[in-house]
């Protein structure tokens, strides 16, 4: 390895030409003044720390430039004054005990069939089981959790073996020995949401927050029954919000991250805040090597629609335009002689699109008078609509810009 070398250079402006009268003025201009300071130094420090009056006068007084920092937590042992931890510790029991009764631990029971055997064999089927957590919604007996967790077969993506639907869903509430049946109100995949009900009554429903108005470093808590633990709370803070997050089929969620431990079992739980009220469904975290701390809640406030519509219709009303679409960007219009935005690849039959007269080659850049550059954008103006709304389109057509209208329709 070559060895760096690094030159110090004096900061002062300094010529050659003086050192050649430097052992003239030794004396005078070094000496004199040396010893001089050291005489007037040891009077200071004699008249000051010798004569406590002066000494007290100089270094207690409030108007001296000088002043002695005091500790406040400390002395010269190296031990420290306790603080009081109470206040935090209250919050957390408190937080704890409001939320507990809320909570509930859920295990499905499916099928597994295999492709593989060691003898040839043939497919062979055996029976396992997943567990999850779920939030308590009303007094008799309606759960949310997630999909993935009542959903197993969502969660399949091996070739050689098929996951059934469940087979039986059961419920543990807590402090509660007894086991419940549960069925499948409705769920949903897109949102990762279901709605599951026991037969009970005087249940103790979950109180809700408001999620829009969380803040990075806020106090929260991770409730449910990771590993089959139940009742387990984890705590920690508010790492990020509207965080874009990827799950393995490629849907992407706007979550909330945290640092509260989040593990197998947690899905379908509470992150809640300092008051116990829920914020978000736990529902993902990062895992691998060299990481930690970095879980994922679905806001509590984008799942209120999706709860109330599996409830009432046992699935999610979705309003839909009917085509099949691509993003353009500036390279690929560039390209093609198009325009940056949603290029129509094929519309369906019998769909709000081919009603309102939109035709494959479009390319829609607005849609209610917003910009839209890509599918991702033109599903939120939709989403942000409902079933029979109007929807104004703004589409370029071979050159020229044109208004249509879409009726939406419901999503198949």
């Amino acid at each position: 390895m070559e060895e760096k070398k690094f030159e110090v250079v004096s900061t002062s402006n300094f010529n050659d030409n003086t050192s050649k009268k430097s052992h003239i003025n030794f004396t005078k201009s070094i000496l004199l003044p040396f010893f001089s300071g050291i005489v007037g130094s040891t009077l200071i420090i004699g008249i000051c720390f010798g004569t406590p009056a002066i000494k007290n006068k100089l270094f207690n007084n409030p108007n001296s430039a000088v002043q002695i920092p005091t500790s406040s937590n400390s002395n010269n042992n190296g031990t420290v004054e306790q603080i009081s931890l109470s206040n935090y510790s209250d919050t957390s029991i408190y937080a704890s005990n409001k939320i507990l009764p809320s909570i509930v631990g859920i295990e499905i029971e499916f099928n597994v069939t295999s492709s593989l055997s060691l003898f040839g064999g043939g497919n062979s089927t055996s029976t396992a089981t997943a567990s999850g957590s779920g939030i308590i919604i009303s007094k008799d007996g309606y759960i949310v959790t997630n999909n993935h967790v009542v959903d197993t077969s969502s969660s399949s993506s091996y070739s050689y073996y098929n996951v059934s639907e469940a087979k039986s869903v059961k419920v543990k509430l807590y402090n509660d020995d007894k086991v419940y049946d549960a069925t499948i109100v409705g769920k949903d995949s897109k949102t990762d949401l279901a709605v599951i009900k026991i037969d009970a009554q005087d249940l103790t429903p979950a109180e809700f927050a408001n999620s829009d108005n969380v803040k990075i470093g806020e106090f929260v808590m991770a409730v449910g029954n990771p590993l089959g633990l139940e009742n387990s709370i984890t705590d920690g803070i508010i790492s990020a919000v509207n965080r874009q997050v990827s799950s393995n089929d490629g849907t992407v969620y706007s979550c909330i991250q945290t640092n509260a431990a989040i593990n197998s079992g947690n899905s379908g739980g509470a992150l809640v805040n300092s008051e116990g009220k829920v914020i978000g469904i736990n529902t993902l975290k990062l895992s691998g090597t060299g990481v930690e701390g970095i879980g994922f809640a679905i806001p509590i406030n984008s799942t209120l629609n999706v709860i109330n519509d599996l409830i009432e219709h046992k699935k999610v009303l979705r309003p839909y335009i009917g085509i099949s679409a691509q993003d353009i960007d500036e390279a690929t219009a560039k390209r093609n002689n198009l325009v940056v935005g949603v290029y129509i690849k094929a519309i369906e039959d019998f769909s709000s699109a081919e009603k309102a007269g939109l035709k494959v080659g479009d390319v829609i850049i607005k849609a209610n008078d917003t910009t839209v550059k890509t599918f991702d954008d033109l599903e939120a103006v939709k989403n942000s609509l409902k079933i029979g709304d109007a929807l104004k389109l703004t589409i370029n057509r071979n050159g020229s810009e044109k208004e249509i209208t879409v009726i939406l329709q419901e999503a198949p």
